[in-house]
């Protein structure tokens, strides 16, 4: 209320929200203060990455080419080097089109399907989330060793599991069995069932609905989902280390020829090795930058 009484006019209303009046001020000290927050927390997560990451990482290329790039090649065109590059290689080309096939068809059954015990399995698909790589390993130990359930009828067949190759592929395959389908379910969901129903309607078969309305729909978050499979297959340490017995030239991949190279003071051929992964880890978080921006485009259209 005024002094005669009255509320005050709309002109000293507008004269409070103009620049310069008095709620102008009280916003612009507010807008300064959530600037210097924001700036904060930035410096802070900044600060936070270069410590944990950043600086780590620029110290393995500073130290990697330290002494010129003679070294680095001699390092990287060592044969026990190219065969665990080569090995890391084969055995994603194996895990990567297995789980990529295994995750459509496990989304496909828990968004679609209808039936008991749908949750357990899909708690059974997220426990490599949940359990230590190196447990993986043991239980393949325990279940195809020598002393295992399956160990000794498989080499009685000749089928060596542990401390080959074959193992080493399940473990990968296993700690990276989540991604394709956990990253194919949420498309599936908002995608419905009305175009496939649609086709359905029009005649087309389970396979025709299959390739020519789903996978079309789906396919960024499939291929999403095998840009972090093939992340986590080639940078796989702990399982893999239990099963694969660490034979120099034959069971080692490149994770394990880092740790090997290191222990044995071979400090060149660890960082160049570890440089190595760092550049094909950029590689994949390009591939998932490009995808998560190229996606809302494609969904748009």
């Amino acid at each position: 209320m005024s002094a005669s009484g009255t509320s005050p006019g709309p002109a000293a209303f507008v004269e409070g929200l103009a620049p310069g009046g008095p709620a102008s001020g009280g916003h612009a000290v507010r807008a300064r203060r959530g600037l210097a927050g924001g700036l904060g927390l930035r410096t802070l997560a900044l600060g936070y990455l270069t410590v944990l990451l950043i600086a780590p990482v620029a110290m393995i290329f500073y130290r990697t080419f330290e002494h010129g790039v003679a070294p680095v090649w001699n390092a990287l065109t060592a044969p026990n080097a190219v065969h665990a590059f080569w090995l890391s290689i084969e055995i994603v080309a194996i895990v990567v089109p297995l789980n990529t096939v295994f995750g459509i068809g496990m989304a496909l059954m828990l968004e679609r399907g209808r039936f008991r015990g749908r949750g357990l399995i899909g708690i059974l698909l997220d426990l490599p989330f949940a359990i230590s790589p190196v447990v993986v390993g043991l239980a393949l130990v325990l279940a195809y060793g020598t002393t295992g359930w399956f160990g000794n009828w498989l080499i009685a067949h000749g089928i060596q599991v542990i401390f080959s190759v074959p193992g080493m592929v399940m473990a990968t395959a296993i700690v990276a069995l989540p991604f394709v389908a956990r990253e194919t379910m949420p498309v599936l969901r908002e995608l419905g069932t009305e175009s496939e129903e649609a086709a359905a309607t029009l005649g087309a078969g389970s396979w025709q609905t299959f390739w020519r309305v789903t996978l079309p729909a789906i396919r960024w978050g499939v291929v999403y989902g095998v840009v972090l499979t093939t992340a986590r297959a080639l940078g796989e340490f702990g399982a893999v280390s239990v099963v694969s017995g660490r034979i120099l030239g034959q069971t080692q991949t490149l994770p394990l020829y880092v740790q090997s190279s290191f222990e044995n003071f071979d400090t060149t051929g660890a960082y160049t090795a570890a440089v190595v992964l760092a550049l094909l880890s950029f590689a994949t978080l390009l591939a998932m930058s490009r995808l998560a921006r190229r996606t809302p485009r494609d969904r748009a259209a």
